[in-house]
């Protein structure tokens, strides 16, 4: 027995030598082939199962590597990487990658104040799934618009009863106003992901005779998700900057006017994934700069300086995995001190690993000088789709409110709307409304002064015709009424 004894131990060191050297080996290699893409996934981000019939099987293809039955492999002439070397990297997170993810701890949820009066439209229609993909609010007079899947773009008057303003070659899924009867229009073409540049860009005119309605402002753009009018060159003449979210082409435009009715379309930065964008002079030069964020592989927020000479400076202010699935961001100072802050929602389930996430949820990014920002809170939710910071209990400091499409609807369906009350400087109260749960799943969300009474009133936008990724589990929502009002009651 004292012979065998330091054999074993001798045995068992070796394998723990070689393991932890194949571990380091796959971590090395992923960050190699996966990180010159986007920023490194740890294993312990997604459970074995989703990384290994899901994402493993998409990325070995993306490198060329040849999959069989799902989750086999086999080397094929061309690929990026080698095959021992690729067989490494599903080793690794196959050992490391947990059998489930862990749900995120947070502050429970509240039952919220008798903030809003809800309001339904008039709609008696039971036949058809509600497919919103857009509500507005017009800052000019108020007034609520909305789009659909079917392509119409309609105005809802003080009853809530829709009037269709014109039909659609797609869906809209942004507008922007330049005044209470003209707004940039963005239809996206196609809601599936596919490369089919046939998104429009069309400047409206919604108070003109029928034939007058509509001028064209770009044409077969790649998925279109949101686009913004400026003077990036100051000659005069407005552009258009388009973020085309695209499928695996895609990328962040600037439509040039070049005469009255002519625009050349130039690339800023001609990646896929470009979802939200803001304008405004963040350098203070007096020019128009851009900041982006990009919600697919290599997901971050970008800021792109205005280099005066048609171009633009890039630099990256935030990184996120690719599996954060970004949704949107604003920017706004939230604790006083003078500097703009970011807040981000992460929750875009739709992709290769559909599960919940105990990092999806709103953040905030705290400004401290020179573009450098700074995580300061953070609070989970499932699916997290959308964040808007405003003053909605009017007490002086902002409030947030988040929709979640892909929220937890088997377990927790109230965080599909929450508002976040602001108590202190950085101190926020979860609060949800459970009558506002069962009135339908949402994808959209726009707030403004709509009965211009002083307030900050908000629209939910319902889309019932999105896929689940929760088993056995049905809508338990209205799938019909494509939109509510909630009407602020703070004065």
């Amino acid at each position: 027995m004292k012979t065998l004894f330091p054999l074993i131990l001798l045995m068992l060191s070796a394998c723990t030598t070689r393991t932890t050297t194949e571990t380091e080996r796959g971590e090395a290699l992923a960050e190699r082939y996966c990180g010159s893409c986007h920023l490194p996934v740890s294993p312990a981000l997604l459970d074995k199962k989703t990384w290994t019939e899901h994402v493993l099987p998409a990325m070995g293809e993306k490198l060329g590597i040849g999959v069989w039955q799902g989750t086999e492999y086999f080397e094929k002439k061309g690929a990026t990487i080698s095959f021992k070397d690729w067989k490494t990297i599903v080793a690794y997170y196959k050992t490391l990658a947990p059998d489930s993810l862990q749900a995120a701890k947070a502050d429970p949820l509240q039952e919220g104040p008798a903030l809003f009066s809800i309001r339904k439209p008039q709609w008696k229609d039971t036949t058809h799934t509600a497919s919103t993909t857009m509500v507005a609010v017009n800052p000019f007079n108020g007034s609520i618009f909305s789009s659909g899947e079917n392509g119409e773009l309609s105005r809802w008057d003080s009853t809530l009863a829709p009037h269709e303003v014109m039909a659609l070659q797609s869906p809209a899924v942004d507008i922007s106003w330049r005044s209470a009867d003209t707004a940039l229009l963005t239809c996206i073409g196609n809601l599936r992901a596919i490369d089919a540049p046939q998104g429009t860009l069309w400047e409206i005119y919604s108070h003109a005779p029928a034939a007058e309605q509509v001028k064209t402002i770009g044409l077969g753009l790649p998925r279109p998700v949101q686009s913004l009018p400026a003077d990036f060159n100051r000659d005069g003449l407005t552009d258009y900057l388009v973020c085309g979210f695209g499928h695996d082409y895609g990328g962040l435009y600037v439509l040039r006017q070049t005469t009255e009715n002519d625009y050349q379309k130039r690339p800023v930065w001609e990646v896929p994934g470009a979802i939200h964008a803001i304008v405004n002079d963040f350098d203070g030069d007096g020019w128009p700069d851009i900041m982006a964020l990009f919600a697919y592989g290599d997901e971050g927020i970008w800021l792109f300086q205005n280099d005066k000479k048609g171009g633009f400076k890039q630099r990256n202010l935030l990184k996120f995995p690719p599996v954060y699935g970004s949704t949107s961001f604003q920017v706004t100072d939230l604790n006083k001190d003078g500097k703009p802050d970011i807040i981000y929602t992460s929750g875009d389930n739709g992709d290769y690993s559909m599960e919940l996430k105990p990092f999806h949820g709103v953040y905030i990014y705290l400004n401290k000088g020179d573009f450098k920002y700074e995580q300061a809170w953070f609070y989970p939710i499932n699916g997290c789709t959308k964040a808007i910071a405003a003053d909605f209990d009017q007490d002086g400091d902002q409030d947030i409110a988040t929709i979640a499409f892909f929220a937890d609807h088997k377990h927790h369906p109230a965080e599909r709307f929450i508002l976040f009350d602001q108590t202190g400087t950085m101190q926020f109260k979860p609060c949800v409304f459970p009558e506002i749960t069962a009135l339908g799943r949402w994808i959209c969300m726009d707030a403004g002064d709509v009965d211009r009474d002083g307030d900050i009133d908000i629209v939910l936008g319902n889309y019932s015709k999105g896929f689940m990724i929760q088993e056995d589990f049905h809508p338990d929502w209205n799938i019909n009424t494509p939109l509510i009002l909630l009407q602020n009651k703070t004065k």
